[in-house]
């Protein structure tokens, strides 16, 4: 797969989740290592979410890891902790902030059910 379309799946994926309750600033880029090799990034402002293909300098928090990993973080499937524990996902940054990421992978379990 190319970027691109790991980026669209990826981005539907994420604006699924009900960021509304996250009042706190959050600000994540990630990166894709291996097939589909790229950068985007995932922000919370006043609870609104925005997904966009750029780096983000201003980052509280980074990760990197290859495509499947970030399908599986994405859908749910995988907890960033265990992926993190497993080595298949690196963090650089604010791991306080970095552990908020699992509040918005699980916000969208909450939407699926208003």
């Amino acid at each position: 797969m190319t970027y691109a379309e790991i980026f669209g799946e990826i981005k539907g994926k994420f604006m699924e989740a009900d960021t509304s309750d996250i009042t706190e600033h959050l600000a994540y880029q990630f990166n894709i290592t291996g097939e589909g090799e790229g950068i985007f990034y995932v922000e919370v402002k006043e609870g609104e979410l925005f997904v966009e293909p750029y780096e983000y300098y201003d980052r509280d928090a980074m990760f990197i890891c290859e495509a499947k990993t970030l399908r599986k973080l994405a859908d749910g499937k995988l907890d960033p902790v265990a992926a993190f524990t497993l080595g298949k996902l690196k963090v650089e940054g604010s791991i306080e902030k970095a552990l908020r990421l699992k509040e918005i992978i699980d916000s969208k379990k909450k939407k699926k059910k208003k």
